[in-house]
């Protein structure tokens, strides 16, 4: 058996949930002698966007009523990032209409997977989606997510350069990422994967950690 226990967590930018599951799944990996392996995907909007065509018109307000609930009661702070990593016009029945050209999210899930390749994977995920969900204005100019970056351990001058030139060889591993994230067992996002189980949710992660600590999780 390895010395690490590892999981893989696939998880998207546009998700609030994603984001306010990353503060734990940082501190485990700081406490735990685990790798969290950080397997950035699109979100459901992008690779599924009839999804919403077809939502019960009650799951978008409950959505928001339990977002709300559950970020107050894990007291972190959450706002929907301006702009939505997602670009969306209105579309029939007053549901989002998705651009095909897509700046924002191509190029966080690109960067993503970079900083997980450079070993600051849920690093880099913690901090840019705190920077994203916590009120940030036009967090997508100025040197918002150069710091976001540096306070990763990483540079995003260095990364943007590498996702440029290398944007087939990234896209091909989210390409993979989003195929492993199947396999799972889920479609939706956080979803952590540990010895063929798949665990849905930032309300499962307390169910996660117990299962690791079943299989030998220790602390560092």
């Amino acid at each position: 058996m390895p010395d690490s226990l590892q999981i893989d967590v696939f998880w998207s930018f546009r998700s609030p949930w994603s984001y306010l599951a990353t503060p734990r799944l940082r501190q485990w990996q700081r406490e735990y002698d685990l790798e969290v392996r950080f397997r950035p995907v699109y979100p459901i909007a992008i690779r599924t966007p009839e999804f919403f065509e077809t939502a019960n018109p009650q799951w978008f307000s409950y959505f928001f009523t339990d977002l709300r609930r559950v970020a107050e009661y894990l007291e972190l702070p959450l706002e929907w990032p301006k702009p939505d990593p997602v670009a969306s016009r209105p579309g029939k029945n007053g549901r989002p209409d998705y651009a095909v050209e897509q700046p924002h999210i191509h190029r966080l899930t690109r960067l993503g997977v970079l900083a997980q390749e450079h070993g600051r994977g849920i690093e880099f995920a913690d901090e840019v989606s705190t920077l994203l969900w916590t009120g940030t204005a036009d967090w997508n100019e100025g040197d918002h997510l150069a710091l976001a970056s540096e306070r990763a351990g990483l540079e995003l001058a260095e990364l943007d350069r590498a996702a440029e030139a290398e944007c087939d060889r990234l896209d091909a591993i989210i390409e993979t990422n989003q195929a492993d994230h199947h396999a799972a067992g889920h479609w939706g996002v956080p979803t952590c994967a540990f010895r063929g189980e798949g665990f849905f949710g930032q309300d499962r992660l307390d169910v996660l950690l117990w299962r690791l600590e079943q299989s030998g999780l220790k602390r560092r």
